[in-house]
């Protein structure tokens, strides 16, 4: 795999056994479309009606897990170092997560689930109130919390493990506090082989039937002539063309930007639908719809509807799919929501990815399944649930009942298009990072690949009608998926419970206190304000002569220490470094405070001229909290420096926080 120009940065562990069992499957599907039809429906079967209570399980336990998560003492904890920042704006952020989470799902679906349930026996026949209801109750169910939670699950695991135990952005990190160092073999191996052939897979179902409804779409607006391949052909060409020149920008330019685009398109698309729509009604069943939801919270989510023979096959095709269907796209959205949530609290990452885009999708929902709902009923006179089974028909039909048909109809094909575009473009970069374990500068070359692959595989797909086949495999995958997330929740658990022990772990008994020998001195300092040169002066004597002692004591037991100075800010810090634990480190920098008005306006306080002083302020490697050591005298100086050591070597002793204290290790394998 060597391009001629920039080598690879495949791993061919990872790469080689994943386009062996994408391209033999889908060839097997594109020469014997039917049997492996027939085959894969029936381990589906299998699966959804003897099985389905696992998925029930699983979902439930995602959404709790995350919700303790949430408002427990770990939601503190940042997916980084504790001083590390978010590399995107919350806009931004939200943006690109909800792009790459639903996308052309929510084109696809918004119309045409509350319609099927609408239009179904399930909620009452010839019943308006119990078939709008129910259409719009299990609509939320299955676009809400638990959805995003199933991607929450993934997503943290991914995030927490790679920023903060400085792991790869893999799959196999999340098995690190089980596994240890195992993850680097042909364990972790595994899982990425698992992890990459469930992205291709579902990416290209997706795209199939993103294509199919751009195809519809363009046919309604008789841009196109009917059918064809070669209509399909343009359209996969043009998309994955605008995918590949959006993937291979980075996330910074293209996924960024084209994410931004579409959360703007599709939110103007909402409101030119709820002010042009039945406005007065939407706003009431929303709010009613909502409660409901609220209120039948736990009913629908431990629901198996054993004791309802007549509604388990609807059970079995919508709910159960639905959890299926998301658990197997959580691997591609779960690695790209960690990718891009660097920086953030558990408890603002949790927060952000279940709650917002869930109520997103729930006003989105309510808006264009009930103004369908209320067109069919009081204008169209059922001739949109007449279409309930065909699916990609359904949102163009819609749009003939409002204002301006032909120009939001265009709209809505340009928002399918960047949805697609988003999707595929996040894709092609997981995909690239899962072969690659995250290399960094890889040659563009290996993203035209992985889109051109996408492209050709779909093509065939469609063309041979095998695409429902793969979708059903992918359904297939998700069971033992869903028990590898619930290994994923024991060992983030786990991670955090160590990661909680390791900062709340205080000094040892045996430290002592800061005395009262030098008082006299010391209030003259506390009284004092400093300059940034009076600080520095305070870092190249005192400090530096409290850490040449220490390395010269430390150099008699053994123990090689050095001293780091840097200028810009000015800072000198003593290190001991290791192989495999990380470096202890305490270092002293000159920090900026701002004062209040209130203190420089006061009389009975020192004069002070400026609003801005300066204080030697400690830091550490594990980048705990530090403070102002001013007071400290060169022997308390080295004291504290000891003390710190100490609980260095208290916790380094302790056998549950050794992968903790591993992080830097784990960074250069």
């Amino acid at each position: 795999m060597k391009s001629i120009s920039t080598p690879t940065t495949l791993n061919k562990h990872i790469t080689i056994p994943s386009l062996i069992f994408i391209i033999g499957v889908c060839v097997g599907t594109i020469l014997f479309p039917d049997v492996t039809n027939t085959l894969l429906n029936t381990v589906k079967e299998f699966l959804f009606v003897n099985l389905n209570w696992i998925y029930v399980w699983a979902v439930t336990l995602f959404v709790l897990f995350l919700l303790y998560l949430m408002f427990s003492k770990f939601g503190s904890i940042r997916l980084g170092s504790n001083d590390s920042k978010p590399e995107y704006s919350f806009f931004s952020w939200l943006s690109m997560l909800f792009a790459a989470g639903m996308g052309i799902g929510l084109m696809f679906f918004s119309v045409a689930e509350p319609i099927s349930h609408y239009s179904s026996s399930v909620f009452g026949e010839n019943d308006f109130v119990n078939q709008a209801k129910g259409a719009q109750l299990y609509t939320f169910f299955h676009w809400g919390i638990h959805a995003w939670a199933i991607y929450g699950v993934v997503g943290l695991a991914l995030a927490y493990f790679a920023y903060r135990y400085k792991l790869p952005l893999s799959l196999r990190s999340c098995f690190y506090p089980l596994l240890k160092d195992r993850i680097n073999g042909k364990w972790g191996d595994a899982v990425d082989v698992f992890a990459l052939c469930s992205t291709f897979f579902g990416i290209t179902t997706t795209l199939g039937f993103g294509v199919v409804q751009i195809n519809s779409g363009l046919e309604t607006l008789h841009i196109v002539s009917e059918g064809g391949f070669s209509n399909q052909l343009v359209i996969v060409a043009v998309l994955t063309s605008l995918a590949i020149l959006s993937a291979t920008s980075g996330v910074n330019k293209g996924v960024k930007l084209l994410s931004k685009i579409n959360i703007i398109s599709v939110v103007l698309l909402l409101l030119f639908v709820l002010f042009f729509g039945p406005t007065v009604f939407l706003i009431s069943s929303f709010t009613e719809g909502l409660g409901n939801y609220l209120s039948n919270f736990f009913e629908l989510t431990f629901n198996t509807h054993i004791y309802e023979s007549d509604t388990l096959p609807w059970f079995y095709n919508w709910t159960i799919l639905y959890w299926a269907w998301w658990i197997s796209w959580s691997p591609y959205v779960g690695l790209f929501i960690a990718r891009i949530s660097k920086g953030r609290t558990i408890k603002e990452f949790i927060a952000a990815v279940l709650i917002i885009p869930a109520l997103f999708n729930f006003i989105w929902m309510s808006v264009f399944g009930n103004s369908a709902i209320w067109f069919d009923a009081n204008e169209a006179g059922g001739m949109l649930s007449a279409l309930a089974d065909n699916a990609d028909q359904l949102m163009f039909q819609f749009l003939e009942y409002l204002p301006l048909t032909e120009t939001i109809s265009f709209v809505v094909i340009a928002i399918i298009i960047i949805f697609f575009v988003t999707s595929a473009d996040s894709g092609i970069l997981v995909m690239n990072g899962i072969a690659t374990k995250n290399a960094e500068n890889s040659p563009k070359w290996q993203m035209i690949f992985w889109g051109v692959l996408l492209a050709v595989l779909a093509l065939l797909l469609l063309n041979a009608g095998g695409l429902q086949a793969l979708q059903t495999m992918t359904l297939i995958t998700a069971l033992p998926f869903a028990l590898i997330m619930l290994l994923f929740c024991v060992s983030l658990m786990k991670g955090l419970t160590i990661d909680q022990k390791y900062y709340d772990r205080n000094f040892s008994v045996a430290t002592v206190p800061w005395s009262g020998e030098f008082w006299q001195e010391r209030l003259k300092k506390i009284v004092s304000f400093k300059d940034s040169k009076t600080v520095d002066a305070y870092l190249k004597t005192t400090v530096k002569e409290a850490f040449e002692e220490l390395c010269q004591e430390f150099e008699k037991n053994g123990i090689e220490a050095r001293i780091n100075t840097a200028e810009q800010p000015v800072k000198t810090e003593i290190e001991i470094k290791h192989d495999v634990i990380n470096n202890f480190i305490y270092g002293v920098k000159n920090q900026p405070k701002t004062v209040s008005e209130f203190m420089i306006q006061e009389e009975n306080l020192p004069d002070l001229d400026h609003s801005k002083t300066f204080y030697p302020k400690a830091y550490f490697g594990d980048s705990r909290e530090g403070y102002d050591v001013q007071y400290f005298t060169k022997n308390e100086l080295i004291s504290d420096v000891l003390k710190h050591y100490e609980r260095f070597i208290e916790i380094i002793s302790d056998q549950q926080n050794e992968m903790f204290v591993s992080s830097n290790y784990n960074q250069k394998k």
